[in-house]
């Protein structure tokens, strides 16, 4: 067991992409998909209890309005380790804040590991293989490790990680250095890269010692990391809204990648369901509901009540769930209008109570 990594869970999200399920004080990390009655933020912080074998060292940022969620789902964390943003301001902000707290605690030599609170991991085993793999690199040397996925399709709703020279190998897993990341490809792009064997998915989790991140934010994001240190959460309001990606990952010299293979997904949007739950039958729909279908093909029927009962009429490549008081029809490659129906309805005062 690997004790000397300090994990953080990013747990601020919306997941306005798995609306309506997905709401506001109901955000997707809160959210059961494994049939377990374990939400995705309690499994994440199942797997990297694995590793650390103490809730001391496990830290939790998230929203103000989402913190009691937070501390009712996982009881057992330390309030001192909840830290709490008055407001959103994307992952950069979380990442430096969080940085600056554990290395108050632990010291600039802690070995820290930030992982997002919805993602879907397959092998628990080779998940924390590859973990213990990116804390030894990043304890050896100056290095900001992502954790790259090796690619099983040509995807173009993911980041993608070009590994460059071979630095050495750790638990059996080669490192690379990074050469450049890619945001979101067009579909020809996204075969080319699976073709050449030397891209990964990047899929947001970092690991790093505190120094080297720190220095690293002072060097290429100090609007960020200067007011942190100074005044901590008070100054939240005055730094800019910045993903880690852009404001650090992309322009670090010190970006290593390990691609591994633990079965992985970020659960983007509805379509992720139809990944993790394989069609079944010749009409290879899959039904998270009781469904009565005729002539209905290729579609994803989730009800939030399993009392409830779908029927379906010459459906195909359709979306359709029920929850309390929504029902949501899409086309699978419309789904990604979700926000646009969102803001429509932020813009009207009836449906306030759906968001």
């Amino acid at each position: 067991m690997n004790k000397s990594l300090i994990p953080v869970i990013l747990a601020g999200g919306k997941g306005e992409r798995f609306w309506p399920l997905s709401r506001k004080h109901r955000p997707k990390q809160f959210l059961c998909f494994n049939g377990n009655n374990r939400s995705l933020l309690q499994a994440t912080a199942d797997r990297l209890l694995e590793l650390t074998g103490d809730w001391n060292k496990l830290w939790v940022v998230t929203r103000a309005d989402l913190a009691s969620g937070v501390q009712e789902q996982l009881p057992q964390l330390p309030p001192e380790n909840l830290l709490v943003e008055p407001e959103g301001r994307d992952t950069a902000p979380a990442l430096a804040w969080a940085t600056l707290e554990v290395s108050e605690r632990y010291g600039k030599n802690a070995i820290i590991g930030f992982f997002p609170a919805d993602h879907w991991i397959g092998d628990q085993t080779a998940f924390q293989k590859t973990l213990k793999a990116a804390t030894q690199l990043a304890s050896q040397q100056a290095s900001i490790v992502t954790l790259g996925i090796k690619p099983s399709y040509p995807a173009t709703g993911y980041g993608y990680i070009e590994q460059g020279e071979s630095v050495a190998q750790f638990e059996q897993s080669p490192a690379y250095r990074v050469t450049r990341f890619t945001e979101k490809p067009e579909q020809e792009t996204a075969e080319f890269f699976l073709s050449t064997g030397r891209f990964s998915w990047n899929s947001g989790m970092f690991i790093f010692k505190a120094e080297v991140v720190l220095q690293e934010l002072a060097t290429h994001a100090p609007e960020i990391l200067h007011p942190l240190a100074e005044q901590g959460v008070a100054a939240y309001s005055q730094i800019p809204k910045q993903s880690i990606d852009y404001a650090l990952i992309e322009k670090t010299q010190w970006a290593y990648v390990l691609p591994a293979s633990f079965g992985w997904d970020d659960l983007g949007d509805w379509k992720a369901i139809e990944r993790l739950h394989k069609g079944k039958g010749e009409d290879e729909n899959v039904e998270l509901a009781n469904h009565l279908g005729q002539d209905t093909k290729g579609t994803i029927l989730y009800a939030s009540d399993q009392k409830e009962v779908i029927v379906t009429i010459g459906l195909e490549d359709v979306i359709v769930v029920r929850d309390r008081d929504v029902t949501l029809v899409a086309h699978k490659n419309r789904i990604h209008e979700i926000k646009q129906v969102l803001q429509s309805l932020q813009a009207d005062s009836r449906f306030e109570e759906l968001l």
